[in-house]
């Protein structure tokens, strides 16, 4: 698939993306005189249907066959949805479940994906790198390799405005929980962002930085690459 990450392309994508309202359709009934729409996949046998498709579709099934189905349950999960998610199924990664990936997301080798974290379209999450439970990254984030973006980090996402440049962080970076990575920051390699810091500057290479906004309070030494080591048992 093709890596979309100019805010431009973005807009235009999510424009004439077709807006769909999926969903789900438990059917019980009389299916002998019933003929199923072409539009909708349909699974089961006997009285009982699943069928899956647009939910204008599943509605007019509904009605147009109310004398024949004896109960229907419909779940939908979004509404006039632009954006697919993307398909993880080949992907060299460890994702757990719950995570919110959107389509156009590129993930490394051996990255780590944790429950709850979102990830938006554009972003780039490079080899073994973790994105932690309920992290946020947003459109066009880039995270580098061996990283690790901890619980609760945002890392802002920017599509509007478009002449704004995406959150770059390189390799080696660790952000700690809850910390906020503001649009237009570059962090350095190796680089440590302590919790709950609000980052909205570039931060130096090798630079350890912590506060609102955050400030450079150290540089990084033996102590601190012991207590940010990257453990490749997780990956």
């Amino acid at each position: 698939m093709e890596q979309l990450q100019d805010a431009y392309a973005i807009a235009k994508y999510i424009k004439d993306a077709v807006k769909k309202t999926p969903g789900k359709l438990y059917a019980q009934g009389n299916f002998e005189s019933i003929t199923i729409p072409d539009e909708v996949d349909v699974f089961g046998e006997d009285g009982f249907r699943i069928l899956i498709g647009e939910v204008t579709i599943l509605n007019k099934f509904i009605e147009d066959h109310k004398d024949v189905l004896t109960s229907t349950h419909l779940e939908i999960d979004r509404r006039n949805s632009a954006l697919p998610l993307l398909d993880i199924s080949k992907i060299d990664a460890r994702i757990e479940p719950g995570a919110i990936i959107r389509t156009h997301v590129t993930i490394g080798s051996q990255a780590v994906i944790m429950m709850g974290a979102v990830i938006n379209i554009g972003a780039v999450v490079g080899e073994k790198t973790m994105i932690d439970m309920n992290a946020v990254l947003g459109a066009r984030a880039t995270i580098g390799k061996n990283c690790h973006i901890g619980a609760g980090a945002v890392v802002a996402g920017v599509l509007e405005p478009p002449s704004k440049d995406p959150v770059i962080i390189e390799d080696d970076v660790l952000v700690g929980a809850n910390a906020v990575i503001l649009e237009g920051v570059r962090i350095g390699t190796g680089a440590v962002v302590a919790a709950g810091s609000i980052v909205t500057q570039d931060v130096a290479a090798n630079s350890v930085v912590a506060g609102s906004p955050a400030r450079v309070i150290k540089q990084k030494d033996d102590k601190t690459i012991s207590k940010t080591q990257i453990l490749e048992d997780l990956r």
